[in-house]
């Protein structure tokens, strides 16, 4: 089993590369996840805005050996297998650990909300399936409805740590908090804001930071300066994270997805801009000059 104290830091998010037909483009993801590492990751997450959702089956039980293979040992893999059934979930699941997955991440259905009795057999039955560690995820800040903190916590209570979270759910501190509180502090509780909240959730204790790659080098930084106490430093590098974090959360998921494969192709680390639609969001062009503008602020900060 899987030390779950590996599974700490910073974990981004990859972000899914294609070519011009639509499909996977392997080459550049590999690049993309030394690239990552490369900048200081702990290790690394397959979740919602890596176009999970858009994957086809086959493509989602095989992305886990992939991703373990281009990590090649150097963090933690981690792998989104929210679906519509458990039958679905337990098979992502399983096809998780079979590569070599620290841990798996989950949302519940997004088809209906379901009452607590309901979310308990899902979430059960994923961790009778696999044994190592389970993430919790409530995205209902922009996908899903939202899960009541004693649910989540009760979870813990049963299975102890092999139950991580990742809230999401709006106000995101006191999210945080609370499930502290519920859990005496035990548990691996994870944010993922994208940069936005990171400063009050790291004072809130948080494990670690699950962001996108299109800012990895600044939420490093912010990390770093996090954990040193360097308050200064980290707000300084905040202030134009948070600046683009705000402009992506307007288009909600794909409002993530389509603004960081934009700054991954202008950064070079993407070839092109190929999108899985329909898309519910367009990057227009004021916002794309604005997102330039502050990127290129960022990376002033950083180089100062």
């Amino acid at each position: 089993m899987t030390d779950l104290s590996q599974i700490r830091g910073i974990l981004p998010v990859v972000h899914m590369p294609y070519h011009a037909d639509g499909q996977i483009d392997f080459v550049t993801l590999q690049k993309e996840v030394d690239y990552l590492f490369d900048t200081g990751a702990h290790g690394l997450c397959l979740a919602l805005v890596s176009d999970t959702l858009r994957l086809t089956a086959q493509e989602r039980l095989e992305m886990p050996a992939h991703l373990v293979r281009f990590a090649d040992g150097r963090g933690p893999v981690t792998i989104s297998v929210g679906a519509e059934s458990t039958i679905q979930s337990r098979a992502f699941a399983r096809a998780a650990e079979d590569a070599g997955a620290a841990a798996v991440m989950a949302i519940p259905p997004l088809s209906q909300g379901l009452a607590e009795a309901q979310l308990r057999e899902y979430f059960e039955e994923l961790l009778d399936e696999i044994e190592i560690g389970v993430f919790v995820q409530d995205a209902s800040s922009y996908v899903g409805e939202a899960m009541s903190l004693e649910f989540q916590a009760n979870l813990f209570r049963k299975h102890g740590p092999r139950v991580l979270f990742k809230p999401e759910a709006s106000p995101l501190g006191p999210c945080i908090s609370g499930l502290h509180e519920l859990t005496n502090g035990e548990a691996s509780i994870f944010e993922g804001s994208g940069g936005q909240l990171l400063i009050d959730s790291h004072r809130r204790g948080v494990k670690g930071t699950i962001p996108g790659v299109e800012m990895l080098d600044g939420l490093v930084a912010l990390w770093n300066a996090c954990e040193a106490g360097d308050w200064d430093r980290a707000y300084e590098v905040y202030y134009p994270v948070c600046a683009i974090a705000t402009l992506q959360i307007q288009g909600g998921l794909d409002g993530f997805i389509v603004s960081e494969r934009y700054m991954l192709h202008r950064q070079g680390l993407f070839p092109n801009q190929v999108h899985r639609g329909p898309l519910a969001f367009h990057l227009d062009e004021g916002t794309r000059q604005e997102i330039d503008r502050l990127y290129d602020r960022l990376q002033a900060v950083l180089a100062a």
